[in-house]
């Protein structure tokens, strides 16, 4: 692979693995529906880094870079809608619900499952940071001498393959304490914290510029 691939392999993996609003929202999924919620959450996730992916590919996104009111638009959406989920979780520590799962039918989890899914997939498609990284940062590590539509694919792929393998090792981790953050008082403390985390990286999410 040419040298300007390994670079991006690099800035990809220390992107992924920094704590975020997907990681905030896998720990939500995991503690609402345990390791298949999340692992839902997570496809998510990656079909939202998807469709951004393609969308810059072909030149879709730019119009978050050139005109405010857009960018604007879907900045305050993605605040606002994680910043609900945010305030779902605090309510939903207030509930104390002591197992996420045991008591549910099969049309419950396979609701709660496609609700872990829209969520990460409107999580991320309302994140323009998502759209400007794969507009402006990823045709940096791109070789003119090459198809450049080819190569950003590719190199998209990388990212969302990261993603994709990291959350699923976070969920498939996480799930193996299980049985202790179904104890009422540590579900409350991590939907508090996960509630928390959420709104605050939606009021972020607000106050940042382009």
């Amino acid at each position: 692979m040419a040298p300007q691939v390994y670079a991006f392999v690099g800035l990809a993996a220390v992107l992924t693995l920094i704590p975020g609003a997907d990681t905030a929202l896998v720990t939500r999924s995991t503690l609402s529906g345990g390791r298949r919620a999340a692992l839902f959450t997570t496809l998510g996730i990656c079909c939202g880094l998807t469709t951004h992916a393609m969308a810059s590919a072909l030149g879709l996104s730019a119009i978050l870079r050139v005109s405010s009111l857009a960018y604007s638009v879907v900045k305050f959406a993605g605040a606002g809608y994680l910043a609900y989920l945010g305030v779902q979780s605090l309510r939903g520590a207030a509930k104390n619900t002591a197992d996420a799962t045991s008591n549910f039918d099969q049309s419950s989890i396979d609701r709660l499952r496609g609700d872990s899914f829209r969520q990460g997939l409107i999580t991320n498609l309302l994140n323009p940071k998502v759209a400007l990284f794969y507009l402006t940062i990823l045709p940096q590590f791109v070789s003119p001498e090459n198809s450049v539509l080819g190569q950003s694919l590719f190199l998209a792929g990388i990212h969302i393959a990261m993603g994709l393998v990291w959350l699923s090792l976070y969920a498939y981790f996480l799930s193996g304490f299980q049985h202790v953050m179904n104890r009422p008082s540590v579900r409350r403390g991590w939907e508090r914290l996960t509630g928390a985390l959420l709104i605050g990286l939606g009021l972020r999410l607000a106050w940042e510029r382009r």
